[in-house]
């Protein structure tokens, strides 16, 4: 049965049960992350406002907004490195709606791919994720999301529950603003249990083992007249390489 446990470390609620939620008031703390982090990281999410709408939507939406750059970890040297940009491929198997073919998506702005604190958290977070399965290095792809309900519905995950055929995946909520919705819903791969939880404070993160739960935020909509959004970071591990067509 899956279980949030906040007595249990990152490194055993994944573990154990294949995923871990760090509220945002402990986040640096679990991470081991500088104390003044958060208002590092914080002064990178104007970046969020300036992102570009996402033209590979196949459900007809102009809900999303979206950058995405790459980078690989290695362990042994403790690096972290930008790769070249690259686009983002993923196969049906695992996004029936949006996979088999490349979706090239406008870089983070440069600023942020080589800011210290973005490169702090993807840093710890592989560090963290080595703890539970040991590898050699990470191909890491970062993902910056805006979901908007311009349309009246804006869907963060429009391929419904699914995985990414990845080793973990890091989903943080940075800002919601004028909406519902949006609960956030992680189920075993193969069981029958799930959890079903709204994140709502700035910075709370979810922790995913790929293999283990599958994973999707109901739609959301606008809360009073004026436009809503719920912007998200989304971060993918993978230690077999970048996926790419065959």
């Amino acid at each position: 049965m899956l279980l949030l446990d906040p007595l249990c470390s990152p490194a055993q609620a994944l573990s154990a049960q294949g995923l871990a939620l760090l509220p945002a008031s402990t986040l640096a703390a679990q991470l081991q992350l500088p104390a003044d982090w958060p208002q590092a990281f914080g002064q990178l999410l104007p970046a969020w406002d300036r992102l570009p709408p996402d033209a590979h939507l196949r459900d007809g939406g102009r809900y999303r907004r979206r950058r995405h750059s790459c980078y690989v970890q290695t362990l042994a040297t403790d690096t972290l490195s930008l790769q070249p940009h690259r686009a983002h491929w993923q196969p049906t198997d695992y996004n029936a709606l949006h996979g088999g073919f490349e979706r090239w998506f406008e870089p983070l702005e440069a600023e942020m791919a080589q800011a210290p604190a973005w490169l702090a958290l993807m840093h710890k977070l592989g560090r963290l994720f080595a703890q539970v399965r040991p590898v050699p290095q990470w191909f890491i792809e970062a993902h910056a999301f805006r979901i908007d309900t311009e349309g009246g519905v804006g869907r963060p995950t429009p391929e419904g529950a699914h995985r990414d055929g990845v080793d973990f995946v890091v989903v943080m909520l940075l800002d919601r603003q004028g909406v519902k919705g949006g609960e956030s819903r992680v189920f075993e791969a193969d069981g029958p249990h799930g959890l079903r939880f709204e994140m709502n404070e700035p910075l709370t993160t979810l922790l995913l083992d790929d293999a283990r739960v599958v994973h999707e935020t109901t739609p959301i909509q606008p809360q009073g007249s004026a436009l809503g959004h719920r912007d998200t970071l989304v971060l993918t591990f993978r230690a077999a390489g970048f996926q790419a067509p065959v």
